[in-house]
């Protein structure tokens, strides 16, 4: 632990995103698990316009104990400004949690202010955040590195009418996926069967962004590693998520509730222990901080392990497999949350060594 001294924790959820209810649910999850004898909680929430309000329906839960609070929390409450939100409160140190989910929380927009204004964050800076967020530079960078992927084609809004061409070209065949680049949770994301489903699937991840990426579509299995650290990560066992649906969408990952998470994967040892190895080499290669997720997809008898995202703020949902991967690993949910404070903290401590003179 870097400091035992109490920390103000600002806890911030909602955001202008497609994923808002999902950052809602998971900042419940941690007000009731932070340990309210090292932290002042201050749960801070970004409504769907993108004004910050301090959730004083949550502070009023936590007045009666963390029990009190409702599964999923509201970004609705008293207006504040986000710099004086994350700004220090006397003598008490301030560390910021972000939970937003998807644009303008997990693409480097929200980490650009927590730099400005000079306080310590919990995961992944502007840089590592911005690139993995866009799943198409993301690959770039990972192939760059040589990591297995599955073959792909990154296509923009304004070139959709050519966009059969481009799959045809690229050595793709039916079924394929397409997404959206700058998005998660599976918003936006359609299995194509064939090239007369391409242009409407398009047409739906275009929605959400301008950049938008077609994937090979594999039979494969879905594994996941948590990775925790800062220069030195470390990974958690592997999970296996084993969809109920034709695949993992957003309704089986936060609705429908049926999906399997396998904690422990049942994978060979061999193969989970390259998984993990794998998950560090994407994590260091997209200069990732503090937590990620790294999802593969695993062909048995095939390629084996290809890469396929980086999620630099994934889940904490009672569903979400980061924090139940390193619950299998030793962590618990609380210890995870200290961990994740702490390595804040070191980060910034080490990077406010560095000269501003010349």
């Amino acid at each position: 632990m870097v400091s035992s001294d109490r920390v103000r924790l600002v806890v911030l959820f909602g955001g202008r995103s497609a994923e808002h209810e999902v950052s809602c649910t998971s900042a419940a999850h941690v007000l009731r698990a932070a340990d309210v004898e090292r932290y002042e909680i201050v749960p801070v929430g970004i409504t769907r316009d993108g004004t910050w309000v301090v959730a004083d329906e949550a502070v009023a839960a936590l007045e009666d104990g963390q029990d009190a609070l409702p599964p999923q929390l509201e970004a609705t409450g008293t207006t504040v400004d986000p710099f004086q939100v994350v700004s220090p409160a006397g003598d008490m140190p301030v560390v910021v949690l972000p939970l937003l989910h998807g644009t303008h929380g997990e693409d480097g927009t929200v980490q650009g202010l927590f730099e400005v204004a000079g306080v310590p964050y919990v995961g992944s800076g502007v840089l590592a955040s911005a690139l993995a967020m866009d799943k198409a530079k993301a690959k770039e960078v990972l192939g760059a590195r040589g990591l297995p992927q599955v073959p792909h084609v990154v296509l923009r809004d304004t070139e959709l009418e050519g966009a059969a061409e481009a799959v045809a070209a690229a050595g793709l065949t039916y079924p394929v996926f397409t997404k959206p680049a700058n998005l998660g949770s599976s918003v936006g994301v359609s299995k194509v069967r064939g090239p007369d489903e391409l242009a409407g699937a398009l047409a739906l991840a275009a929605q959400y962004d301008e950049w938008l990426l077609v994937e090979q579509g594999v039979e494969a299995r879905e594994i996941e590693v948590g990775v925790l650290g800062n220069g030195r990560p470390r990974t958690s066992v592997p999970g296996e998520i084993v969809s109920s649906h034709e695949f993992y969408d957003y309704d089986d990952k936060y609705v429908d509730g049926t999906c399997q998470l396998l904690v422990p994967a049942p994978l060979d040892e061999k193969v989970a222990e390259e998984a993990r190895a794998l998950a560090v080499e994407a994590f260091l290669a997209l200069r990732c901080e503090g937590m990620a997720r790294v999802d593969f997809f695993y062909e048995e008898g095939g390629r084996g392990l290809l890469v396929n995202e980086v999620n630099t703020i994934p889940g904490f949902t009672p569903v979400s497999m980061y924090p139940r991967v390193w619950e299998a690993s030793g962590l618990t949910y609380g210890e995870l949350i200290d961990e994740l404070v702490d390595l804040a903290i070191e980060r910034h401590q080490r990077r406010s060594r560095f000269s501003t003179k010349r």
